[in-house]
């Protein structure tokens, strides 16, 4: 549709398209210039099929009303909205660089250092929308664009829950796109949560640092009945020098009770975080490098004590700052040692006046 003469093509009297730059089940996607501000700029141009159901186009427009005021660097930004003669289109921030899942097929999998530092930020942009009441329902290393400075950007916020709104029944090739990132309880048709995209974001993480998919399957159904009732192959299977924190928290993202996944993104960020964290100091202690400075020779930071599994578990406990309390009782004992001296003053004064 309009891949030859996208540059010929002006949506709102306003945007002109470039070049097709992407294509899915239920839009196409373009480079395209936005003539009052000057600036590049993508639009998501709907297919027909779509644009012409009035309660969806009313629906897709909330949904991109809400994304529209989601301001964080690890998210697309959704500057426009509009109804156009050719179809349905969001205008959002254009990022110059490839998604997720490209770069996944090209390096085979990523080494922990490197996957790490991008699921964080990922959560981050999850994690951000979590707190604004949107859930992105669609979680997938498509939607996941990482630009030139290595920053991953989260796109597609409400799509998917706008689509799921066309028909009451149930069409994954159409409406879902992708089961291989399915939840268990999205499968199911139920409402999806913020635990359902941390389930989602566990099969990108397993595809990130093992290459291959959880699930695996010939047909959508078989691949729906896997992801709820099938257990995973062990990440180690494909990477046998997977750090075992890593691991653990991998099939824990991919438990078929929500309640027994990470409950939210910012939680999840917390544990990659305090992972990163750990294998950073185990990497710098087993370098042999060593700096001299003055003539006296400094080694590496050595390891702190290695997290246990229940750290990965209940990542948010709480820790006691006794140096705090100490100085709250000493501050209390102070005060009340002058009570009497205070007293005895005043006592004084008032016998003396009299």
């Amino acid at each position: 549709m309009m891949t030859e003469q996208a540059s010929a093509v002006l949506l709102g009297n306003r945007y002109r398209l470039v070049r097709q730059v992407g294509k899915g089940g239920m839009a196409y996607v373009y480079k395209a210039y936005d003539q009052m501000l000057e600036r590049p700029v993508a639009v998501k141009l709907l297919k027909q099929d779509f644009s012409r159901d009035s309660g969806f186009r009313e629906r897709f427009k909330q949904e991109a009303k809400s994304a529209a005021n989601l301001s964080h660097p690890n998210i697309v930004t959704v500057h426009d909205f509009g109804i156009d003669p050719a179809g349905v289109y969001i205008v959002m921030e254009y990022i110059s660089g490839p998604d997720l899942k490209s770069l996944i097929k090209e390096k085979g999998h990523y080494l922990y250092q490197d996957g790490l530092a991008l699921m964080i930020q990922a959560c981050a942009g999850l994690g951000y929308a979590h707190r604004a009441g949107i859930i992105h329902c669609d979680v997938k290393p498509h939607n996941m664009l990482i630009s030139s400075d290595r920053r991953l950007k989260i796109t597609d916020f409400g799509i998917a829950r706008a689509l799921s709104t066309i028909d009451n029944e149930f069409n994954p090739d159409v409406i879902w796109g992708s089961p291989q990132y399915f939840s268990p309880e999205q499968a199911l048709g139920e409402v999806p949560t913020p635990s359902s995209d941390v389930y989602s974001l566990g099969v990108v993480m397993y595809e990130l640092f093992t290459g291959h998919l959880p699930f695996e399957a010939e047909t959508v159904a078989e691949l729906i009945k896997m992801h709820q009732t099938q257990t995973p192959s062990s990440p180690r299977v494909y990477i046998p020098d997977i750090p075992d924190e890593l691991e653990l928290i991998l099939l824990k993202l991919l438990a078929k009770e929500p309640s027994s996944r990470y409950r939210t993104a910012d939680q999840l960020g917390h544990v990659l975080s305090m992972l990163q964290e750990k294998l950073g100091y185990i990497a710098a202690s087993e370098s042999p490098a060593s700096t001299a400075i003055n003539g006296i020779e400094e080694t590496t930071q050595a390891a702190p004590p290695p997290l246990t599994l229940n750290d990965f578990s209940h990542p948010l406990k709480n820790r006691v700052d006794w140096k705090l309390i100490w100085l709250e009782l000493f501050a209390i004992l102070l005060v009340g040692g002058l009570i009497p001296f205070w007293l005895y003053i005043f006592l004084k004064l008032t016998s003396s006046i009299r």
